[in-house]
């Protein structure tokens, strides 16, 4: 099996200079999150100019040190670098139909999407003049700028180089690669992770609570011991080559043994009361991996039942 070359998301090291004082920054959209980004450029230094369909919602950041600008356009005239945190690319359309590009302007988009919408975005952004970065925020508004803070990025590497500085005022930044569509499928894919997972624990902890087992008392076990030692980060990321080579080696326990254990999960949900969909999901996934031809192979060959043949060329 080939496998193609990823974007290293760990890796936001730029040649750029840092600039002796802060960059000024525009900002559209002044919602929870959008407060929080203005505080924090403010915090830093950044001269920065807001924007608000809302008026008066600028209010309370102009009066901690921020310029208003009267329109969208105003505000992309006003700096280099134009942070756009709107509801969604529509917004963003809509705000900015009558701005005109100046030279160098770059938008950087960090409200979330689909695929297709963030290369859409981008045609739109190239039409006008500007450069364009599609960017997700993966904190919410009380942790941008604090430690710990990732902002996930991709588009064209050279207006994220040159904007680094001001991206660093607001957290982590990681650069994921050119195609400007790799930042929301990194964070759809790891939103999916986190509702998975906490699914997986809810339903667990509603089937011993079938039997009259405390939250409490089943997460000692659960998160206490069974978590940090058999599903465990660690684990996962020494498993993820195995994923990209397609070797699953069954000498340990094979695809159809797990079968039997999923297929007493759903027996044991049904007969205690406790929903079992969540369960014949998994179990439909593994069967299917068994119709690919997985049976013998470990449980890590469901991967293959999840990657669809009709998949959108990289």
């Amino acid at each position: 099996m080939t496998t193609t070359q990823r974007p290293n998301p760990i890796s936001p090291a730029s040649t750029s200079p840092t600039p002796t004082s802060p960059a000024p920054v525009s900002l559209l959209g002044l919602g929870p999150m959008g407060v929080a980004l203005a505080d924090v450029l403010l915090e830093r230094g950044h001269r920065l100019t807001v924007w608000n369909r809302t008026r008066a919602k600028a209010d309370a950041v102009v009066a901690r040190g921020a310029h208003r600008a009267e329109t969208a356009a105003d505000a992309v005239a006003a700096a280099p670098l134009v942070l756009v945190c709107l509801k969604d690319y529509d917004a963003m359309y809509d705000a900015l139909a009558d701005a005109e590009a100046a030279p160098g302007s770059v938008i950087v988009n960090l409200n979330s999407g689909t695929p297709q919408e963030a290369r859409d975005a981008t045609a739109w952004a190239a039409e006008r003049g500007y450069a364009y970065l599609d960017g997700v925020i993966m904190v919410p508004p009380f942790l941008v700028g604090k430690e710990g803070a990732v902002l996930l990025y991709s588009g064209p590497r050279a207006p994220y180089d040159e904007h680094l500085p001001a991206l660093r005022s607001l957290g982590d930044p990681r650069h994921l690669g050119t195609d400007p569509a790799l930042a929301v499928i990194y964070n759809t894919a790891l939103l999916g992770m986190m509702y998975a997972t906490m699914n997986g624990w809810l339903h667990a902890t509603a089937l011993a609570d079938s039997a009259g087992v405390s939250a409490a008392d089943f997460a000692d076990l659960a998160l206490g011991w069974f978590m940090p030692t058999v599903v465990t980060p660690a684990s996962m990321h020494e498993s993820a080559p195995a994923l990209d080579r397609a070797d699953y080696p069954g000498d340990l326990g094979t695809l159809e043994m797990n079968l039997t254990a999923l297929d007493h999960i759903v027996r044991t949900s049904e007969q205690q009361g406790v929903p079992a969909d969540h369960p014949r999901q998994l179990q439909a996934t593994a069967q299917a991996a068994v119709t690919l031809g997985h049976g013998q192979s470990n449980y890590l060959a469901v991967y293959e039942a999840f990657k669809s043949p009709s998949r959108p060329a990289a």
